[in-house]
């Protein structure tokens, strides 16, 4: 066995341990990766709709819900080094914004460019799961793009998703 299939092989193991101690609920903590993601859209919302109206009370409800995705990221990220914080946020509004444009593309009958980017929304949903469930580090992250591996994060997030009980 290769060092990069033992590594991937090792990296089910874990994931299987994850779920038998409980560790994780991933059915649960998708739905709360898809709340924070709405939370994050609602906070650009709220800033674009007060700087073209100029009320200050839409800033006020910035700050609102901004503490309310806060409060639910972390208990999607409770303990975090560096950056894997802010990386973890903008990992899922960039999936969120992704997924919003291939819908838009899907229904202006743009499929293949709606897949292209759904595609993308989902690679960088699996590199925010590989931070989540400490299967990466941020040096990982970085060297995802550099590296071509047997296996990669869509295939540990099909893993996940395929070994989810509900």
């Amino acid at each position: 066995m290769d060092d990069n299939n033992k590594k991937f092989q090792d990296l089910i193991k874990k994931i299987e341990q994850m779920k038998k101690s409980g560790e994780v609920d991933l059915s649960m903590e998708e739905d709360l990766s898809i709340a924070v993601m709405n939370l994050i859209s609602l906070e650009e919302h709220f800033f674009f709709t007060s700087a073209k109206t100029g009320k200050a009370e839409y800033l006020d409800w910035l700050l609102e819900t901004r503490e309310a995705r806060k409060a639910l990221l972390r208990k999607l990220i409770s303990e975090h080094e560096g950056e894997t914080w802010c990386a973890s946020k903008h990992l899922l509004a960039t999936t969120m914004r992704l997924i919003e444009v291939g819908t838009k593309l899907y229904s202006d009958n743009k499929k293949e460019e709606a897949k292209e980017i759904f595609g993308k929304a989902k690679e960088l949903y699996s590199i925010f799961w590989g931070l989540r469930l400490k299967l990466l580090d941020m040096p990982a992250v970085k060297e995802i793009a550099k590296n071509e591996k047997p296996w990669t994060l869509n295939d540990i997030l099909d893993k996940l998703v395929d070994c989810c009980d509900e």
